[in-house]
């Protein structure tokens, strides 16, 4: 029903920034909330941020508040993350999803209904 596709990855040096872009096609209108995940080399699929659609409320995780910033274009059907001061530890495959729950927006991976394949960011020191 809904298409995510991420793009934006690459590699940078610790202290740069990138911005990944997540476009949505498909029905969309039930997708009430779409989020950042992130899942590095051994580790367990991390929650980042996530955003109501409709009323544009972003959360963030306590490991990227004030660095990562997440947003919307409705018109584009677009999700972007802004990540400055990247650091090493930042280095995973980077995940946007979206759920279908009306009432709230899920930090766990095992709540959300469609995923991208992911795009790969690099941080060297």
């Amino acid at each position: 029903q809904v298409q995510l596709v991420e793009s934006g990855g690459g590699s940078v040096q610790a202290g740069g920034s990138l911005r990944l872009s997540c476009t949505a096609s498909g029905y969309t209108s039930n997708s009430h909330c779409m989020a950042w995940f992130r899942q590095g080399p051994g580790k367990e699929r991390e929650w980042l941020a996530s955003i109501f659609i409709r009323e544009g409320t972003p959360y963030y995780a306590d490991s990227v508040k004030g660095r990562f910033t997440i947003s919307q274009d409705n018109a584009k059907n677009t999700l972007y993350l802004q990540m400055n001061s990247l650091k090493p530890e930042d280095t995973a495959m980077y995940y946007c999803a979206a759920s279908l729950n009306y009432w709230r927006c899920p930090t766990v991976d095992n709540d959300y209904d469609y995923w991208g394949q992911g795009t790969q960011v690099t941080v060297s020191s």
